[in-house]
């Protein structure tokens, strides 16, 4: 059989998708559906920091849209945040330290539970746990789960937020993260009682050549009765991604360049 690799692209139904925030601002997303049943749970993609190229098609949340909703029946919502571009396109306003972001997160969150997608999960990564973690706590979502959390804007506070509404939240922290690593990791997450902190060796903040490990974990925890790992190859239709552009745009965020502080 094919093996599925970094620009395969899964059967599924992929439908653009217009997220119009509270403040005004029409914002760039894609929603990936099993191509012919109902999914068993969605993921709400929060992006990395998109002023080091982070965005809806940073490598492993567009291998989650890609691949889980053949391969785990999971519905896949991403979206650019304010000011933030992709192949997709570019969406409205400009980035805002993860403040008017807020209404970014919420108009993903009523999108997906307008549209009755079960089963509601939060999957941030860098910068897009930060808005988890601030901004995600909402009745529909069903838990969060963090890859290479910074823990740079959101606060204790968030985490004590969390903590109290009992909603499972799992951190995948890379052994030689750049900016939080495991033991510290476990130190930093100790409000949140409940917090389940992953190790995970041998892998960096960007996860180049982890993306499966990210993916088998997160289908672990939002839909367990799918076995892990994922299948690694495909008897059946598969297309292939043209990614030069992602590839060309993203070349700056393969660096070690440092997170900027919050304003104020």
């Amino acid at each position: 059989m094919p093996t599925i690799r970094a620009n395969s692209v899964l059967p599924a139904r992929r439908e653009p998708v217009d997220l119009q925030t509270a403040d005004g601002l029409h914002l760039v997303a894609e929603l990936a559906l099993p191509l012919d049943r109902d999914p068993v749970a969605t993921l709400i993609c929060l992006h990395p920091l998109p002023t080091h190229g982070g965005m809806m098609d940073s490598h492993v949340l567009r291998k989650a849209a890609n691949r889980l909703p053949a391969l785990a029946d999971l519905a896949v919502l991403r979206f650019n945040t304010r000011g933030t571009w992709s192949e997709q396109g570019t969406s409205e306003g400009s980035f805002d330290h993860a403040d008017g972001e807020r209404f970014d997160v919420a108009a993903a969150i009523e999108h997906a539970e307008f549209h009755d997608l079960p089963d509601i999960w939060l999957l941030g990564w860098s910068f897009g746990t930060d808005l988890a973690l601030m901004h995600g706590l909402d009745p529909a979502v069903t838990g969060a789960i963090l890859l290479s959390p910074p823990l740079r804007f959101s606060t204790p506070a968030d985490l004590e937020r969390w903590a109290g509404s009992g909603k499972p939240v799992t951190a995948l922290v890379p052994e030689h993260d750049d900016y939080l690593q495991p033991d510290a990791a476990r130190e930093r997450f100790a409000p949140l009682a409940q917090a389940e902190v992953v190790p995970v060796a041998g892998a960096k903040h960007l996860w180049v050549g982890d993306a499966e490990t990210v993916l088998d974990e997160v289908v672990r925890r939002v839909n367990p009765a799918v076995a892990v790992p994922l299948p690694r190859e495909w008897d059946g239709p598969m297309e292939v991604a043209d990614t030069s552009a992602y590839n060309a745009h993203n070349l700056g965020a393969y660096q070690d360049t440092p997170v900027p502080q919050p304003k104020g």
